[in-house]
C-alpha cells in the first residue's frame, strides 16, 4: 500500500503485493508495476468487474497476464483513507504515542454517522472504513476466470463461517449475502448500493 515501498523493493529484487492504495487504474501502471516485481494485485477497490476485465483484456496486459494474480477485496468495510493520525486515540483525547492502545475497547471501530443518523464511516485506528459492509459472496461465481484470490478482511465475529461460506461459493454452492451488506462498486454501481 505504498508507492514508496515499491522502489525500494524493486532496487532489491524482491517480489511484493501491490495493495488496493496503489492507486492503479490503466494498463501501463499494472504492466509497470509487474516489471517491478509485483507478483499480486489487488484491485482498487471502488472498482467494477466490468473495469477489471477490460483492464486484463488490453493488448499492455494479455501477454504479461500469467506473470501476476489478480485478487479482489471481497469482504468487510471497504478501507477508504489512512491517515498518521490515531483516529480512535484522538477520540479519547489521547496522544497517539501514549495511546495504551484503547483501540482494543472498539473492535469493530468507532461508527461515524451523518446527519440523517445513518451510519457513513467507520473509524478503525488510522483507517477510515465504508460505514455499509461490502460483501461479494454472491458474485463468486462471475469471478471464475478473472479473479484468482478474494480478500475478506476479519470481523470480530463470524469471519470463519462467512470464510466458509466464500469457499461454498467458490465450489459453485449458491449463498446469500447479509441483507444490510452492499456490493455496488462491482456492478459498477456507487459503493453503498445493494444489486440483487
Amino acid at each position: 500500500n505504498d508507492i514508496g515501498a515499491v522502489g525500494l523493493l524493486r532496487e532489491a529484487g524482491l517480489p511484493f503485493v501491490a495493495g488496493a492504495a496503489i492507486n492503479c487504474y490503466n494498463p501501463q501502471t499494472l504492466r509497470q508495476l509487474v516489471q517491478f516485481g509485483m507478483q499480486r494485485w489487488l484491485m482498487p477497490v471502488e472498482l467494477s468487474r466490468e473495469w477489471l476485465s477490460e483492464i486484463l483484456r488490453h493488448p499492455d496486459i494479455e501477454d504479461i497476464r500469467s506473470s501476476f494474480e489478480v485478487e479482489v477485496f471481497g469482504f468487510g468495510h471497504l478501507p477508504l483513507a489512512w491517515s498518521a493520525r490515531c483516529f480512535t486515540a484522538r477520540s479519547e483525547n489521547r496522544p497517539k504515542d501514549q495511546c495504551d492502545l484503547c483501540c482494543i475497547k472498539y473492535p469493530s471501530g468507532r461508527p461515524v454517522y451523518n446527519q440523517e443518523d445513518e451510519r457513513l464511516f467507520v473509524l478503525n485506528g488510522i483507517q477510515t472504513q465504508s460505514g455499509d459492509r461490502y460483501n461479494l459472496v454472491t458474485e463468486v461465481p462471475q469471478m471464475a476466470g478473472l479473479v484468482d484470490a478474494v480478500r475478506l478482511s476479519p470481523e470480530p465475529e463470524g469471519t470463519l463461517e462467512w470464510l466458509a461460506r466464500f469457499r461454498a461459493a467458490s465450489r459453485g454452492e449458491a449463498q446469500a449475502r447479509a441483507a444490510q451488506d452492499v456490493n455496488g462498486y462491482w456492478h459498477k454501481m456507487a459503493g453503498i448500493v445493494q444489486v440483487a
